[in-house]
């Protein structure tokens, strides 16, 4: 059973390892991972994969981790009550072929992995749905639903969040990264609310794109931060660079409302220490937070409801401008990885890869 492995101390090392075939225990299920989506939201992933546990969820040899992507699986194997082979599932895979889980609470709409390692981890990471049953679903979104799904469930979160704190009304939202999926989704869900202000951070070559993408109200390039009026703001911080962080906190001083970490898209500028910063502390945007919030006021279904609702409009937005690679193989996706982690990537382009055919 190959699996793509991330050196956890050097991110551009990696290599491909075989596993044993897995030997089920009673209750225990072996996904095959169809297929998958790799973004700069993975990275994220590997970057924070100590501080925040992501390397917990798939187990890997010491000193490597196992990436964790957003992909289809079917499930190939069973002992688990309920659960039979040839079920198709969405869910929170690691970078390999085959996946060892250990369903709970099985119904016609999926299962929980109960596997005794991801005990205590954040639930929002744990649920596997059936495609069958899935209201996110539909078969000839299942590319865009790899690759931005995840990071959509994030947006909407955030999105709600601000709405929540009256954010949305009091002055612009300003977004780094701004041609990053994480970014473009939260950008397209503030947009769609009555007053609001979406400002989009970016590179001078990316900013044609994100202009064009008709989402954000005003595209400045990092070096332009200070022609922004200066006035209250609330700075959403999906580039994770302190340089940038800096400048924006610079500019907005006291006039800066909340400061928000969302990712890590320029992974490298992040903890280089900058300089002190002005205005608020930032505050990490975790995800799971506001999911298990969200839960419980709304019950677990609505919330999927209410998410897979804004989904769809979304899905079919991006679906008309998205250039999908798809390819299978350790080189092709050695060679995604890399040029995601290396910021390589066309922000109109999706990659989405498997280990095997």
């Amino acid at each position: 059973m190959p699996d793509f492995l991330v050196k956890r101390d050097d991110l551009r090392e990696c290599r491909i390892a075989d596993s044993e075939s897995a030997r089920l225990e009673p209750g225990q299920a072996l996904l095959r991972v169809a297929s998958f989506g790799l973004t700069s939201n993975n990275v994220t992933y590997a970057v924070l994969g100590e501080t925040m546990s992501y390397w917990k969820f798939f187990p890997a040899p010491d000193g490597w981790g196992r990436l964790p992507v957003w992909g289809f699986a079917e499930v190939e194997e069973s002992t688990a009550d309920g659960l039979e082979p040839g079920a198709r599932v969405f869910g929170y895979v690691p970078s390999s072929s085959r996946l060892v889980v250990t369903p709970a609470a099985v119904d016609e709409r999926g299962f929980w992995d109960a596997s005794p390692h991801r005990a205590g981890l954040p639930p929002a990471y744990q649920r596997y749905l059936a495609t069958a049953t899935d209201p996110f679903y539909a078969p000839d979104t299942e590319a865009v639903q790899m690759l931005a799904r995840g990071l959509f469930f994030t947006a909407f979160l955030i999105d709600d969040q601000l709405a929540d704190e009256g954010a949305v009304d009091g002055g612009p939202v300003v977004i780094s990264s701004a041609s990053a999926k994480t970014a473009i989704a939260a950008a397209y869900l503030l947009s769609r609310r009555d007053g609001a202000e979406v400002v989009g951070l970016t590179s001078p070559r990316n900013a044609e794109f994100v202009a064009g993408l008709g989402i954000y109200d005003r595209t400045v390039a990092y070096d332009s931060i200070d022609s922004l009026d200066r006035r209250p703001a609330t700075f959403l911080d999906v580039a994770g660079d302190d340089g940038v962080r800096l400048a924006v906190h610079s500019h907005y001083g006291d006039e800066l409302l909340r400061s928000i970490g969302v990712g890590m898209t320029h992974w490298e500028e992040f903890g280089t220490g900058a300089g002190e910063l002005p205005g608020p502390a930032p505050a990490f945007f975790f995800a799971p937070t506001r999911f298990a919030k969200r839960s419980e006021d709304w019950g677990a279904d609505g919330l999927e409801a209410k998410a897979a609702a804004a989904w769809h409009p979304f899905c079919e937005w991006v679906g008309g401008w998205l250039d999908v690679v798809a390819e299978h193989g350790f080189d092709a996706v050695k060679r995604a990885y890399l040029d995601v982690l290396e910021g390589r990537v066309d922000p109109a382009t999706g990659r989405v890869l498997a280990l095997e055919r």
